[in-house]
């Protein structure tokens, strides 16, 4: 028998590279992710609601809610990470980021124009006349 054969062999009763033996260890992840994402979507409702946070202060506070919301899914569920395997999914998802940005922004500069540009209440009375 050959070396090669032997390790091949070796290697035969072993589980595949990236898969864990038992399932109860790739469930701790998610049910983490999950319980991060049950606090968070509880705190951004306890914010909106309660007296005891200053009120211009809540859309600031519900915002990163939002984005700590968004980590916990790209990290728990998604599996985006920065590793050598993650990189390209960083980047396509940093130009989607920066497309839904373009756009948003273009919009409400191109919306901001246009009521600039528009006739207010006592103009249109004038015209009717």
């Amino acid at each position: 028998m050959d070396e090669r054969d032997k390790r091949h062999e070796q290697d035969a009763g072993r589980e595949t590279p990236g898969e864990s033996p038992d399932w109860t260890s790739g469930l701790l992840k998610p049910l983490m992710g999950l319980a991060a994402s049950i606090v968070l979507t509880l705190a951004s409702f306890w914010a909106a609601s309660t007296p005891h946070v200053w009120g211009p202060g809540i859309p600031v506070l519900l915002a990163a809610l939002a984005i700590g919301q968004m980590g916990v899914h790209l990290v728990f569920f998604l599996h985006v990470s920065s590793g050598p395997e993650g990189t390209n999914t960083i980047l396509a998802l940093a130009f989607g980021v920066f497309v839904v940005a373009l756009v948003v922004f273009g919009s409400l500069i191109i919306m901001g124009n246009l009521e600039a540009g528009m006739t207010g209440l006592d103009g249109l009375m004038r015209m009717q006349r």
